[in-house]
């Protein structure tokens, strides 16, 4: 068989130094259809402030399958790659789910309130197949179960393919799992630059704007200073580790500031038109 390139097309975007934009969407075929004719890099299902829907979310992988669309663009790479968001990793572990929705076949996860470097290393672990400790790459260890059949099958590989290519990026070169850690607290940004530093593995750190601007007093006041000050500084802190840092609240009146600024992971609204979306990868030299 030829090589087979990358599948993943937010980390595509990522590791060549361009701007990928996700969306949130529901759990449901009419969404998956839609977002699978996008231009967007990906799409993020959300399962943490929705229900946790599994048969849902297979469905929905289902219908984001075009075979038109793969015989005319010559890939096994999904036009539009699938992610989900978990309900939060943080102190309940919940590598469980992790494991359930990579089995299904999604090829990331967005980790809601991770506020420490044991919260960070579970979360990246619960992504990958467990090695013995000489193994390269070894940490953090992986406790991933083995069940690859349905997602090696919807990713269009043989098993072993899968387990060469079911890892966390940018750790793994050739992975194509993308672990999203979303910072949402001011603890976690105070740990930040520990857990950037300790914990590889890490592709994202999304801002989680929302909670954080709750417990700093002015709930969803996202320009407020106190707010923005805080947001500033996990963005400089994400630089300074060479982490790409993502908003999730880009909108026609700051996504020219937020491409300015650095932010390499924006996820527009997704209503069933994309002129939010546009206007940014035109900004982000991305037509």
């Amino acid at each position: 068989m030829p090589d087979i390139t990358r599948l993943n097309g937010v980390i595509k975007a990522l590791e060549q130094g361009q701007t990928a934009f996700v969306a949130f969407t529901p759990v449901d075929i009419e969404s998956a259809v839609a977002m699978a004719s996008s231009k967007l890099d990906g799409v993020a299902f959300e399962m943490e402030h929705a229900p946790l829907d599994f048969p849902g979310l297979r469905q929905a992988l289902q219908f984001m399958l075009d075979r038109r669309q793969i015989v005319d663009r010559a890939t096994l790479a999904p036009a539009v790659t699938p992610m989900v968001r978990v309900p939060p990793n943080g102190v309940e572990m919940n590598s469980w789910i992790a494991k359930q929705v990579l089995d299904i076949g999604v090829f990331g996860i967005i980790f809601p309130h991770v506020s420490s470097v044991e919260e960070a290393w579970n979360a990246v672990g619960a992504c990958r197949y467990p090695r013995l400790s000489t193994a390269s790459n070894y940490n953090p260890p992986g406790i991933r179960g083995d069940a690859p059949a349905r997602a090696a099958r919807y990713w269009g590989l043989t098993q072993q393919e899968y387990y060469k290519r079911a890892d966390v990026w940018p750790l793994a070169p050739d992975g194509e799992i993308l672990v999203v850690i979303q910072w949402e607290e001011t603890r976690a940004t105070e740990n930040l630059p520990k857990i950037l530093k300790e914990v590889p593995g890490i592709g994202v750190v999304l801002i989680g704007e929302g909670d954080l601007s709750q417990e700093l007093g002015y709930p969803r006041d996202y320009e407020h200073p106190v707010v923005a000050k805080e947001i500033n500084r996990i963005l400089a802190i994400c630089k300074e580790h060479n982490v790409p840092c993502g908003h999730p609240h880009p909108d026609a009146h700051n996504i020219e500031r937020l491409v300015a600024n650095g932010y390499r992971f924006l996820m527009p609204s997704a209503p069933r038109s994309f002129g939010v979306l546009d206007q940014g990868r035109k900004l982000a030299g991305r037509n």
